[in-house]
């Protein structure tokens, strides 16, 4: 049961935006800010009043029920409307308590999304460019927009690594249960007897930080340029244009050379390194949040084991909320890349409510 004064605060929030607002002597910088709150507060506020009032009108229909004098339709027409009470109660309570959940600021920001290839050699770029072609429709379809920061190709025509932004609304909320290891199990194409091989590739999804999120302090970065190479270290221009940028307080380390220009090859760094220490400052205060109790949802460990792609089967399972779906091929077309991503979501709502249950 949720404590009464919590809802009360909600109900008395809600009345003091709509009079100031009503008042137009808010200040304009704030206007939004205040607006915002107040619609948000607008969605939640029917259920809070009926919240509150559930004891009393059950006390009503209580007395009805019980009263002698009552008349026998009264009192079946008071039992019907009772039932629905306490129907409407335990749906509004659940609205309420994910309402009161608190938010994470970086959900409404774009992502950064790198993804590596691990254990596997060749077959494990390979996979690599797999998920990055994944993404990439899933992009296409929910019209997000993809960008290409970094990217460097294997000799088999895999990626060894690709680092790029997804600009659109919400999409890191959307996003950030990808961060962990991808195993793939299947059959390469160079194996001639026709066994399954096992490789993985890492996925790290980051908050696209902002200049007012991270105030990078020149003391801070140390920021050596050098030439930019192709495979096998042939030399592709002839300037130092490649940039390593080191932030020395974290020891964040960020290199940035697919640009032809050391000027823009520094800005993508800033770019990656911002949204980097922006996650790293974020991981320390949910690590000192969740000492007591680790969420199975959304860790952000990148080290962690989160999904098979099991080809030969023709199904992808994501281990943390042991979901196993039978449409492998679907899932990487970007077809049902949203079934996936809203079972990982409601079981991250209900882990949270259960902390506050």
């Amino acid at each position: 049961m949720l404590p009464q004064d919590k809802v009360k605060n909600l109900i008395e929030r809600h009345i003091k935006l709509e009079k100031e607002l009503s008042s137009g002597e808010v200040d304009k910088n704030k206007y939004a800010e205040i607006s915002k709150e107040y619609s948000d507060l607008n969605e939640i506020i029917v259920q809070a009043k009926e919240y509150l009032n559930y004891q009393k009108e059950t006390e009503d229909l209580n007395n009805i029920i019980n009263d002698e004098n009552s008349e026998k339709e009264i009192k079946e027409f008071a039992n019907i409307e009772l039932e629905i009470l306490k129907k409407n109660y335990l749906i509004n309570e659940k609205k309420l308590k994910l309402f009161l959940l608190p938010k994470d600021q970086a959900d409404s920001k774009n992502a950064i999304i790198e993804i590596r290839a691990g254990t596997g050699g060749l077959e494990a770029s390979l996979f690599a460019s797999d998920l990055y072609k994944m993404y990439e429709k899933v992009c296409q379809k929910k019209k997000w927009i993809i960008e290409i920061v970094s990217i460097s190709k294997s000799d088999a025509g895999g990626l060894k690594e690709v680092i790029a932004i997804i600009k659109g609304k919400n999409i890191y909320s959307l996003l950030k249960y990808e961060s962990g290891v991808h195993r793939v199990q299947r059959v390469p194409d160079t194996e001639t007897q026709g066994r399954v091989h096992t490789s993985a590739a890492t996925v790290a999804v980051l908050p696209e930080a902002e200049d007012l999120d991270i105030k990078l302090d020149d003391k801070d970065l140390r920021i050596d340029v050098f030439r930019s190479s192709g495979p096998g270290g042939q030399s592709v221009n002839t300037t130092d244009s490649a940039v390593r940028i080191t932030h020395i307080p974290t020891g964040i380390v960020v290199s940035q050379q697919d640009e032809k220009s050391q000027i823009r090859n520094r800005e993508k760094g800033l770019k990656i390194l911002r949204s980097r220490i922006y996650d790293f400052e974020r991981q320390k205060i949910d690590q000192e949040r969740s000492k007591d109790r680790k969420s199975k949802i959304g860790s952000g460990d990148r080290s962690e084991r989160i999904r098979t792609y099991n080809f030969p089967q023709g199904r992808v399972t994501d281990h943390r909320i042991n979901l196993t779906l039978h449409k492998l091929e679907e899932f990487m077309e970007g077809e049902i890349f949203d079934e996936m991503i809203e079972n990982l979501s409601l079981q991250a709502q209900r882990d949270e409510l259960s902390k506050i249950s």
